[in-house]
């Protein structure tokens, strides 16, 4: 059985609903040389399968698409930092909420000067919802700044949803580069130091009688 194809605006569409008609669901999307997009239940000679988890390969959950749309116009990222109460609590609420969010952790001196230059200041925790930050965590401000954002009121997330582990704010240097900062740093001191001048092999040596090594 194969689905008429669709414009490019209901594609997306098209597929989460498919996805959504059962859990071992099998969809496969094929592209015809004029381009036009076609899903069916049955496999083509070039067609992709798709799964109720996600695209072939994928081995991840995929989100529904209505929460996909609203976290590309307005992605949500939690700055915390270690033995925060009120960074556990803000994590907390975007947890049962079901919000898919990324995670920036704030141990290091670098990561301190880096969201000092990110926020002005050094509060914790810090939560961005598109372009907007939110300092402090206070539950109610929160829940305002994702409800405009159109983020739903309770979970969609998919059962095997897995959200990506924490990473550094900062980038942490390698070694590498920091034996290359250090051979530049060298290079660039010697090519600053004065040159020295060679001794004259003609000065008069000092002697008694002439002291300062006066040539005459």
């Amino acid at each position: 059985m194969k689905w008429p194809t669709l414009p490019t605006a209901a594609l997306a569409l098209a597929a989460g609903a498919l996805l959504g008609t059962g859990a071992q669901a099998q969809v496969y999307r094929s592209v015809d040389a004029q381009g036009h997009v076609t899903f069916s239940d049955t496999p083509g000679p070039a067609a992709q399968a798709i799964s109720a988890g996600g695209a072939a390969g994928a081995g991840s959950a995929v989100l529904p698409y209505a929460l996909r749309q609203v976290q590309a116009r307005y992605p949500v990222t939690l700055y915390a930092g270690p033995q925060c109460a009120p960074c556990d609590s803000g994590r907390q609420l975007l947890r049962e909420r079901g919000i898919p969010f990324t995670e920036k952790s704030v141990a290091s001196a670098a990561d301190v000067e880096a969201l000092h230059q990110l926020a002005g200041g050094t509060e914790l925790p810090l939560l961005t919802v598109g372009s907007t930050q939110v300092k402090g965590f206070e539950a109610g401000t929160w829940g305002q700044y994702l409800d405009a954002a159109g983020y739903p009121a309770t979970s969609q997330l998919p059962h095997n949803w897995q959200a990506a582990a924490p990473t550094p704010l900062a980038t942490p240097a390698t070694p590498a580069a920091d034996a290359a900062d250090a051979g530049s740093s060298a290079r660039d001191d010697s090519a600053a130091a004065p040159a020295q001048p060679e001794p004259d092999a003609l000065a008069p040596a000092r002697t008694a009688e002439n002291p300062a090594g006066i040539r005459f």
